[in-house]
């Protein structure tokens, strides 16, 4: 079945992005259904109408963005900021200025119309019901789900099963996978910069089954030593878990190499992908991680959607993670026999609106083109660790950019004899600026430098070097005010 409202393809940016408040309609403009089989036989539909029913087509209008011109000189962040509205608002008389985007992305018009139009519109259950709201929901669901698998080149769209998050995803594949695979003096590799998420499941399941978690440190010029984990896998390693992009150093991770060389001991790859896949262009097939996780509130879709990404030989092999409607075949008083991915890991009423939001944000972010995101950024990233790096007394953590090493548009730092939180909570109060302050999920890297926590801010394609220039000019400001 076509998706809906597809935009441009993600290798193709455009000049400017503008929501046309004529032409865009919601996220299934113009959406026309209609039965092809005007007496179905209704005992027969059963798992046709639960995934993807062939008997409905779906027309929808043209793409819902226009390019526009504009200056040169004007910064991808100026020309969509104002499809942002939260952006817009005042905090404690200051324009608000946006740097907590590691924690969780804002979300644009587009985003927030496809929300409202959902439930508008098309509310209703998926995959189980001939009725016409029920099919309409399932269309755009299952869309979405296409539109992941296209987003990150995935082979076909039954290797995206949705979770709640990307927490939920690491939980599903070590409580499944995991559980299956793993034994008694078995090895997990994991870098010490990962985030809480990739490591808690390890560690429940390693000591169920006697397993043990080997940790990779970090190198002189402060990045996860890829040396060293080169030199720690071995027939004992199972499973490399590993961030793409960290948040906290805002490193970035060889996972090409990593994977060439766990593959080579038979170990699989567990990519956290959190931080990249908003950011970049990441392919699947490319990389050829065995699993990969993501989150959608953090590339400008709704919270409490996510998803997993699996080879499909590996989920054909996996048993369910939670029990209950949908994810059987059939139910019998004493057992029960269970569907096909992604079905089998889909138990229950799924987040159909997220879902859906999710599908809706990253046409919005293909629109734009995600190289065109990322050499934005990349910019973003430089401008901002060296103009917080030029601040007397601020240690920032990770690697320093350079022609061979590029890091993501955050930094985590800390000021001489200042509590981070102190930091974040004047800039709040007095300069309306907004960062994070703690450990980020990422006590073990903390402890690693020997802190308790640390401020961090964070970027997305909205943000602008002005809007640095503000942080910049605040911190300065705070920083005078607690040395008098």
């Amino acid at each position: 079945m076509a998706a809906l409202c597809y935009l441009p393809s993600c290798h193709r940016p455009v000049s400017k992005l503008l929501s046309n408040s004529k032409s865009q309609g919601p996220l299934h403009p113009n959406l026309s259904v209609s039965n092809s089989n005007p007496n179905p036989n209704i005992s027969g539909v059963g798992l046709q109408t639960r995934r993807r029913s062939s008997s409905f087509s779906i027309k929808a209008s043209t793409t819902a963005f226009a390019p526009l011109e504009h200056s040169e000189s004007t910064s991808l962040g100026e020309i969509i900021r104002s499809d942002f509205p939260i952006l817009r608002q005042k905090v404690n008389g200051r324009d608000l200025v946006y740097l907590d985007n590691a924690a969780t992305s804002q979300k644009p018009n587009y985003v927030l119309k496809a929300l409202k139009d959902y439930y508008e519109s098309s509310n209703s259950n998926v995959h189980r019901g001939v009725h016409y709201l029920s099919q309409k929901a399932t269309t755009a669901y299952e869309n979405a789900r296409e539109k992941i698998a296209d987003f990150i080149n995935a082979s076909d769209h039954t290797e995206i099963v949705f979770t709640r998050n990307a927490t939920e995803a690491i939980n599903l594949v070590a409580n499944s996978w995991g559980d299956l695979n793993l034994g008694f003096g078995d090895e997990i590799l994991l870098t010490v910069a990962e985030h809480h998420s990739a490591i808690v499941p390890w560690q429940i399941v390693a000591k169920k089954k006697g397993a043990s978690l080997k940790y990779i440190g970090l190198t002189a010029g402060e990045v996860p030593d890829i040396e060293q984990l080169k030199k720690a896998l071995s027939k004992k390693t199972k499973l490399v878990v590993t961030h793409h992009v960290s948040n906290t150093l805002g490193s970035v991770l060889p996972i090409e190499d990593i994977v060439i060389w766990s593959h080579e001991v038979g170990a699989r790859v567990l990519l956290d992908a959190c931080q990249s896949v908003p950011h970049m262009m990441v392919d699947v097939q490319k990389l050829n991680v065995d699993f990969l996780v993501a989150s959608s509130h953090k590339m400008c879709g709704p919270t409490g959607i996510g998803f997993l990404y699996g080879k499909s030989n590996l989920l054909s092999s996996m048993p369910p993670f939670l029990g209950g409607g949908e994810m059987i075949s059939d139910v019998f008083q004493d057992y029960s026999t269970y569907a096909e991915p992604p079905s089998r890991f889909e138990a229950g009423t799924p987040a159909i609106a997220e879902a859906i939001g999710l599908g809706a944000a990253i046409e919005y972010l293909s629109g734009i083109g995600m190289q065109r995101i990322h050499d934005y950024e990349r910019e973003l990233a430089d401008y901002l660790y060296y103009s917080l790096t030029s601040v007397p007394n601020v240690r920032v953590y990770g690697p320093a950019p350079s022609e061979i090493i590029h890091r993501a548009a955050l930094c985590s730092f800390n000021v001489e004899n200042i509590h981070p939180t102190d930091i974040a909570t004047i800039l709040n109060e007095e300069y309306g600026v907004a960062i994070r302050s703690g450990h980020h999920c990422a006590q073990p890297l903390h402890r690693y430098f020997g802190v308790n926590a640390s401020a961090r801010a964070s970027l997305y394609f909205y943000n602008t070097k002005e809007e640095v220039d503000h942080f910049i000019e605040a911190l300065r400001e705070t920083i005078k005010f607690f040395s008098i």
